[in-house]
């Protein structure tokens, strides 16, 4: 007897993985991202209007790798990289001063496609290191929900508990399960207190601003929004590809994605890149039994990107809306596991942890020198103590 091959899954699937793919990604993390456009001096427009530049960039470059390659690539928004500026908050220079060190961080994304030798440079920064740098970036995002929890604990408590309960049973949805309770008691909120936004400021559309460029705010933003991109975003979206069986082209994909944030920027999106954390929502073989096939969940994932962006001001205007502490709360939430994460990777190595200490400390710390963010300083405090503690020994 032969075995009698098992027919092949209906194309809906790839199709239903990529959808799922672009709501968790979308859903899950774009509080953090209007808390950081607002953070750099971004007006609720300004904020809606890099939202949506950033889901329509993301979506089509998802789609012309994915087509291109026929590989489940997605692309996403940097989500280490809007906790990099919530913690740098406003630089020399407000909102023109921060959409010019988004288009430095494209401009030095295309370098890295035009010379490899830079994003070898950047892999050589060390692991401790550049995860310490995130992990203290992260961590008074983390603790707006515990602070939140203390300031308004019947509109934040529920939350919490949804977010809580969902881990348990169905950890992918856990931050969008946050957000739904989240608009939930938006909504309750308006109708008992009144209020509410007009109607017309729902409507997506795109507000274009003049860059301008300082040295704070290429030093202090620019450089550590690229280099955590890089360093949490892109290098590992390689790795993870790589584990299901797929080679990512390395240069193809940084095109595309600076491409892609060169054209955001103007509108206020910070930054694109190769999907790392729901990268394997449409590459595994959850998405199509078929690795062939799975290429269709990458297509999926951009269109749907796209539509979502339809929401963008709907989003913001929940934000503006929402009673103290809500919104912290749920880009909190959405940041705990990638917090988890940059710790253990950071102390991991005993060899490495007093260097990562000292980098965790300042990048927590949230100081700024000379115009220059916390980030920055960091990793310079970091590789200092490493190079000290480590040079001339084997």
């Amino acid at each position: 007897m032969t075995d009698t091959p098992l027919p092949p899954a209906p194309l809906s699937r790839p199709i239903v993985a990529g959808i799922v793919t672009a709501l968790v990604g979308v859903t899950s993390t774009f509080a953090v991202v209007l808390t950081a456009l607002d953070a750099v001096g971004a007006t609720p427009g300004q904020a809606a209007s890099g939202l949506l530049a950033l889901c329509v960039t993301m979506g089509v470059a998802s789609i012309a790798l994915a087509w291109r390659y026929r590989m489940p690539i997605t692309v996403a928004w940097s989500t280490p990289g809007a906790a990099v500026l919530a913690a740098t908050g406003a630089v020399e220079g407000g909102w023109p001063a921060a959409v010019g060190a988004f288009l430095v961080t494209a401009a030095l994304i295309l370098l890295t496609a035009a010379w490899p030798q830079l994003g070898r440079l950047i892999a050589r920064i060390p692991p401790s290191i550049a995860q310490a740098m995130l992990a203290g970036v992260l961590l008074p995002l983390c603790l707006a929900p515990i602070g939140g929890l203390v300031a308004n604990p019947w509109e934040v408590a529920p939350i919490l508990l949804a977010w809580l309960v969902c881990m348990r049973l169905a950890p992918r949805w856990a931050a969008p399960v946050a957000f739904a309770v989240a608009a939930v008691i938006v909504g309750v909120h308006v109708a008992v207190r009144g209020g509410g936004l007009d109607p017309a400021a729902l409507v997506p559309r795109i507000e274009l601003t003049m860059p301008t460029f300082t040295l704070g705010s290429i030093v202090g933003l620019a450089l550590p929004l690229f280099l955590v991109t890089m360093a949490s975003q892109n290098v590992p979206g390689v790795a993870i590809m790589r584990s299901f069986g797929y080679t990512v082209p390395w240069r193809a994909s940084m095109l595309v994605t600076g491409l892609g944030s060169a054209i955001g920027a103007p509108a206020g999106g910070h930054v694109i890149n190769l999907a790392a954390i729901s990268a394997a929502l449409a590459a595994a073989p959850d998405a199509d039994p078929d690795p062939k096939r799975r290429w269709v969940a990458g297509v999926s994932t951009g269109v749907s990107a796209i539509v979502l962006g339809g929401l963008s001001a709907v989003l913001v205007g929940l934000v503006v809306v929402a009673p103290e502490a809500v919104i912290p709360a749920v880009a909190g939430v959405a940041l705990f596991a990638a917090f988890g994460s940059a710790v253990q990777q950071a102390i991991d190595d005993p060899g490495e942890r007093l260097p990562a200490v000292v980098t965790f400390l300042v990048a927590a710390s949230g100081i700024a020198v000379a115009g220059v963010s916390a980030a920055f300083w960091a990793l310079v405090a970091g590789l200092v103590v490493r190079t000290l503690l480590h040079t001339g020994r084997r």
